[in-house]
């Protein structure tokens, strides 16, 4: 017995000029009806699962008859809602239909014809050039960025709009939860009171933090909140050496923690520790000292060459960009001699021997001037000499890798010798070089001289 009414087949079967059907014909007929109708609604249902949708479409209905390979219906995509009309065609049984919208034919053709839809194309265009973006149509100009540039950034920006419009009182909530349990925090606040602890006998309490962070491997959740407080209290805290030299013994224990992958992380972590490298006034001279801010930098030029040698591999771009930095800082003569220092340093530890014969030795006899006044002038002449000390200690690292042999005839002695060391690196440093009469060093400058 089939669901579908057999009444229906006669009907259709009237419509095409057969007059008579038997039983047995109007019940196959029914069924086969249904099971093709079944059919294509399983179908147009496999369409609406994969199109994420709840609510069956007529497009569902004429994909699942294309796929087999029926002709689809016509007249049924149009996205406005059908209007049904309601027809009786006896006592209890209303037929419904839908109404066809009747279309006047001289209205239609007088009506005037649409705009002729412009052709699709693609253009391209420089965004920046070499980092400077050209005043094209096609890039934001001027004012736009200047009216950007206003507008409040950060966390705050929400709470400066909603004071500008009057609302007072209004509460912000973080786009971004990013929940901590309370252990965590708890250990957060205990390592940072410990690195910033200015008692005497919080050495042990700081040794035992630093100790937790090389060894515990449950504090991954923690790592943006270590960078962000290394990186506040590094801005704030640039005329004090033991906050600094705090706040780099917590970035090299992190990158002693074997357990911690720190790469995502390595953009926001350089600039802190460049900043104790190559800052052009570190610590307060009248309490720590006027040299004590070498052994700060000493310790962050170590720290930049760990981590270029262990993330290098995963940012091409990283050690270009801070040996770029670095020889900017050299090659400016109104830095300080303890800039000069750390960028010196920063170049030997970063790029051995090949970063000293590309960078530093070339640049030395113009360099020679500021030392020359630095070593005249009482109150520099003790950081000229450090300065002094870092650049013989680079030369050493190129000595140590030419082995000597850069000059395959000797060299000459006495007078000669110090005039020939001088055209190539400048009075002040060939005078060092032959007081330190190390036959290495001076091989590997005059070969560099010779080429």
């Amino acid at each position: 017995m089939s669901v579908w009414n057999q009444e229906n087949i006669v009907d259709v079967a009237e419509s095409v000029g057969i007059a008579s059907l038997s039983k047995d014909v109007q019940e196959h007929l029914a069924r086969d009806v249904e099971y093709r109708i079944s059919q294509v609604l399983e179908e147009a249902l496999k369409f609406m699962r994969h199109g994420k949708r709840t609510t069956l479409h007529t497009q569902d209905v004429s994909q699942a008859l294309r796929l087999l390979d029926v002709e689809p219906l016509y007249g049924y995509e149009s996205t406005r809602p059908l209007r049904f009309g309601e027809a009786s065609i006896g006592p209890g049984q209303p037929l419904f239909y839908v109404e066809d919208e009747e279309m006047d034919f001289e209205k239609l053709i007088n009506a005037p014809l649409p705009k002729v839809p412009r052709e699709m194309s693609f253009t391209a265009h420089w965004l920046a050039v070499e980092g400077v973006q050209p005043s094209i149509p096609q890039n934001p100009s001027t004012a736009d960025q200047r009216s950007q540039e206003l507008l409040p950034k950060g966390g705050a920006a929400s709470q400066t709009l909603a004071a500008l419009s009057g609302a007072e009182g209004v509460n912000v909530k973080p786009l971004i939860k990013h929940v901590l349990s309370r252990e965590l925090q708890l250990y957060f606040e205990r390592i940072c009171d410990a690195m910033l602890s200015p008692k005497p006998s919080s050495d042990e309490y700081r040794a035992t933090a630093l100790a937790s962070l090389r060894s515990d491997p449950g504090i991954h959740q923690l790592i943006p909140y270590f960078v962000q407080f290394v990186a506040d209290k590094v801005t704030h805290n640039l005329k004090s050496i033991p906050t600094l030299t705090a706040s780099l013994s917590l970035i090299a224990a992190l990158l002693d923690n074997p357990s911690l992958y720190l790469a995502p992380y390595v953009p926001a972590i350089v600039p802190s520790v460049l900043t104790c490298l190559v800052g052009k006034s570190l610590g307060t001279p009248s309490i720590d000292g006027a040299t004590t801010h070498f052994a700060l930098r000493d310790y962050a030029a170590s720290l930049i060459s760990a981590l270029t040698r262990k993330y290098a591999s995963s940012s091409s771009t990283l050690k270009p960009r801070i040996a770029r930095s670095c020889l900017k800082h050299f090659l400016d003569s109104h830095k300080s001699f303890g800039t000069h220092y750390g960028a010196i340093l920063g170049l030997t530890l970063l790029a051995d021997a090949e970063g000293v014969r590309a960078l530093i030795l070339p640049n030395l006899k113009a360099y020679d001037a500021v030392l020359a006044e630095g070593l005249k002038d009482d109150g520099k002449r003790e950081a000229a000499e450090t300065v002094l000390g870092a650049i013989m200690r680079a030369l050493g690292v190129l000595a140590k890798e030419s082995g000597g042999l850069g000059v395959a005839n000797g060299f000459p002695e006495g007078d000669v010798l110090k005039e020939r060391l001088s055209e190539a690196v400048g009075d002040v440093v060939a005078a060092k070089v032959v007081e330190a009469g190390d036959t290495r060093i001076i091989a590997a400058v005059l070969d560099k001289g010779v080429l």
